[in-house]
Parts: C-alpha cells; sequence; structure tokens
C-alpha cells in the first residue's frame, strides 16, 4: 500500500521526549517567576552600611529583579538548551530500545510475507506488551504453518483420489475403442461405478470446503431427532452386517446447519456400523442437553484403536485402522474429517477416546440456545445386525 512519506515512530518518540522535557524546564522557570522574582522589586536598592575590602565603610548592593533577570536568563537559556539537546539524544537512544521488539517483530512478519513460515521471534526477557505480542505472534505463524501443510497434503491426496477414477475411466475407454467386440454393457457399468465414486468425491470435498467457510445459516437443531432420523436411515445397514444398532437420550438443542449437523451424525453412526467386529457388534447413538448446548455420543464396539492413531482420524484421507478398505464401503478417508470440520464450524468440540475393550467413543459438544425441559427418555430400538468411515454416508430418507 502506497503511503505519503512521514515521521517514523522512532523520530516522533524522540521529538516527544525531548518536548516533554523542555515543557517540565518551562515550568521550573515559571514557577521561579511566580514564586520568587515577582516578588523581587523594581529599582535600585542600597542597603545599610556596611564594610569594604580595606575596611572603609559603604552602603551594601542590593539587586533588584533587573539584576537578577540579567544573571539568570543566560543562564536559563543554557538549561533549555542543553535540555533540548539531552531530549533529543536520550530520546532517540530510548526510542530506539524500546522499539527494538517491533523491529523483530517486523522482519518475522516480513519473511512471513515472504512465504517463510518456519521462523520464530521467541523474544526474551520480562512478561511485557512487546513480549505478549511476539508470543502471540509466534502462534499466528505456528497455526499459519500448520494450516498450510494441512491445506497443501490435502490438495495432494485430493488429486491423488481424483486421478484414480479417472484414469481408470480413461483405461476403459481405451479397451472399449481398441477392442470393438467387447461387451459393452460390462464397461457401461463398470464406468458407472466409477464415475458415481468420482462424482461423491467431488461433492464430499465441495461439503468439507463449504463447512470451513461457515457459509451456512444458523436455526435450532434437536439432536435427539437428528438421532433418530440417522438410526432409521441406517437400520438396514446395521442389519446387513449384523450389528445391534440403538438410540437413546433426550432433547438436545443445538444451533446451526440442520443439513451438516445431519451430515456429521450420519457420519459418525456409519462409521461406528462399518468400523465394527464382523458379527455381533453394537453402536449406541446417545444425545442429552448439557450448559447450554447439545451433547451427541456415539459408541461402537470393534478392534482396538491405537491411542497414538487418534490425532490422525481427522485429518483428510485416513481410514482409521485400516488404511486402504476394499470391501462395498471403502471410500475416501473423509468421514471423520468432515465430522470435524462441521464440528469446527458450529463452535463445538469433538473427542475421541478408544473404548477398553475396543472400538471408540466419539462425544460430540455443540452450543446451543437456552436449553429446554428434558423430554423422558424414549424407548430403546434395538436390530440385529464400528468407527471411522471414509465413504460419502447415504442420504437419509
Amino acid at each position: 500500500m502506497n503511503r505519503r512519506p512521514g515521521l517514523s515512530v522512532r523520530l516522533k518518540l524522540t521529538l516527544s521526549y525531548a518536548g516533554f522535557l523542555l515543557l517540565v524546564g518551562a515550568l521550573l522557570l515559571a514557577v521561579v517567576w511566580v514564586f520568587l522574582l515577582r516578588y523581587v522589586p523594581e529599582g535600585t536598592l542600597m542597603g545599610g552600611p556596611g564594610t569594604g575590602r580595606h575596611g572603609a565603610p559603604h552602603a551594601l548592593f542590593v539587586p533588584n529583579r533587573s539584576d537578577l533577570l540579567h544573571a539568570f536568563a543566560p543562564r536559563a537559556a543554557q538549561a533549555m538548551a542543553f535540555l533540548l539537546v539531552a531530549g533529543l539524544a536520550g530520546g532517540w537512544i530510548l526510542a530506539g530500545r524500546m522499539l527494538a521488539p517491533l523491529t523483530r517483530i517486523a522482519d518475522a512478519a516480513r519473511m512471513a510475507a515472504d512465504g517463510s513460515l518456519s521462523h520464530r521471534i521467541r523474544m526474551e526477557g520480562p512478561s511485557d506488551e512487546f513480549r505478549e505480542l511476539a508470543d502471540v505472534f509466534d502462534t499466528m505463524l505456528q497455526q499459519l504453518e500448520s494450516h498450510v501443510s494441512e491445506q497443501q497434503r490435502f490438495a495432494a491426496n485430493a488429486s491423488h483420489e481424483l486421478r484414480t477414477p479417472l484414469a481408470i475411466s480413461q483405461t476403459l475407454l481405451d479397451v472399449a475403442r481398441s477392442d470393438p467386440n467387447r461387451d459393452q454393457r460390462e464397461l457401461i457399468e463398470r464406468l458407472h461405478t466409477v464415475n458415481t465414486r468420482a462424482i461423491d468425491l467431488t461433492e464430499t470435498l465441495l461439503l468439507l470446503s463449504r463447512s470451513d467457510r461457515r457459509s451456512f445459516a444458523r436455526e435450532p437443531v434437536d439432536l435427539s431427532l437428528v438421532a433418530e432420523e440417522v438410526t432409521e436411515t441406517l437400520l438396514p445397514l446395521a442389519e446387513k452386517r449384523r450389528i445391534t444398532l440403538s438410540a437413546t437420550g433426550e432433547t438436545a438443542q443445538a444451533i446451526g446447519s440442520a443439513e451438516l449437523i445431519l451430515r456429521m451424525v450420519t457420519n459418525l453412526v456409519q462409521n461406528a456400523i462399518v468400523h465394527n467386529l464382523p458379527s455381533g457388534g453394537t453402536v449406541t447413538v446417545h444425545t442429552e442437553a448439557q450448559h447450554h448446548g447439545g451433547v451427541l455420543r456415539v459408541e461402537n464396539t470393534g478392534h482396538q484403536v491405537p491411542p497414538e492413531l487418534l490425532p490422525t482420524l481427522t485429518e483428510p484421507f485416513q481410514r482409521g485402522t485400516q488404511r486402504v478398505r476394499t470391501d462395498e464401503h471403502a471410500g475416501v478417508g473423509l468421514g471423520l474429517a468432515i465430522v470435524h470440520s462441521i464440528v469446527r464450524a458450529h463452535d463445538g468440540t469433538l473427542d475421541l477416546v478408544p473404548r477398553p475393550t475396543g472400538g471408540l467413543l466419539v462425544t460430540v459438544r455443540l452450543p446451543g440456545g437456552t436449553p429446554q425441559a428434558p423430554s423422558p427418555n424414549g424407548p430403546t430400538r434395538s436390530v440385529p445386525g464400528g468407527g471411522e468411515g471414509a465413504h460419502a454416508p447415504p442420504r437419509p430418507g
């Protein structure tokens, strides 16, 4: 941004220091005048008899106001000149020392503007305003570096995931062109499957981008109703995998996007079903009102989840304990990444805790308005039939 040339902050502080010293000096001179010189009379004053150098008697000389002013004014001017020079020199030095931390912060900001986010100020010394500003700037640089690295990884992984179906489509088209006698129906079916996967991935990426931008309208949402709708939608999947799916709890009000919250709960429940025991597993969805907000808990049985794996579960394109899935529910690893993004966009919290006997307990806390009176616990619905899924969940019917 082009700005008009002006005085630097250091020069302004220097002039301020010097001006303050001159003002104090002028006030001292004014005090001398008001409380001392103004009471000295004008005119020649002669005192009583006195003794001269050689013992001869003579009258004593008493200085009047003019005499005192003639004697005092040059010295006062010299003192004011000294204060001006001392104020300018001392102010320049003091201003430089005071602004030295800002110079380090400006250098770090300039390096960050040039693309280097790894530099840190790490200012030492007492905890003052400059130290606090430097620490906040270091924290901002760390978050920016982490965010940029995450976006770069996400872009690279998204490009890889999108390239795979496109490459498969290109191969199938080449095969169809080189072998006209090949069964076209089979090729069309495979192209349809690959194209559907690419469309689902693109829609998922758009949803993730939308939640990150927080470009959605907020309205009251009852988590218990959302959990009930998702449970009814995913009952066939739970029956197919012989998983016992149950929903319990009370009214839990949250403020946010009903569509995004529905997608969040769908992802969590579907993840819990897919990443579960081969048969005989359980998935429990529970809602409750707490601290002027809503709480949703999804708990599932399953294999042991290593604690060191938990931080990576919410990263894009990570597929839980099994990094590559080959069954019909193989996805792109955006299930919990979308959940995390939606929770963050709603200013909520997401907690993942491994169960001692295997599986995972996921707790989502979303802020809401004034809590309503809790309704009686509804009946538990169980069907025969846990978790970080990676594919796009089916749209609730």
